[in-house]
């Protein structure tokens, strides 16, 4: 959701920017955030077929959500980084 939230993307796009992830876990990913309406694919009729996924208006109503998520996990970071070097 944070990649689509700045802009549509391609499947394979996704794929090698989410270090780590399966080609199985991604498609389900998406799928079930499509059919939850929260994503929309939109497919073009190319040679070969392009097919991008982009958040929908209910899912981009997350973003101040997902924007304080990201923000606590700054400061998380931070407050963990100085315990970590006051402890040592």
């Amino acid at each position: 959701m944070r990649n689509l939230l700045a802009c549509p993307w391609r499947f394979n796009e996704l794929r090698r920017d989410l270090e780590g992830i399966s080609q199985k876990v991604l498609t389900d990913s998406l799928r079930s955030l499509e059919e939850d309406g929260i994503i929309t694919r939109s497919v073009y009729p190319e040679v070969p077929p392009r097919v991008e996924y982009a958040m929908s208006e209910l899912g981009d109503s997350m973003r101040p959500i997902i924007d304080a998520m990201a923000e606590f996990g700054i400061r998380y970071k931070e407050w963990a980084r100085k315990n970590t070097e006051e402890k040592a």
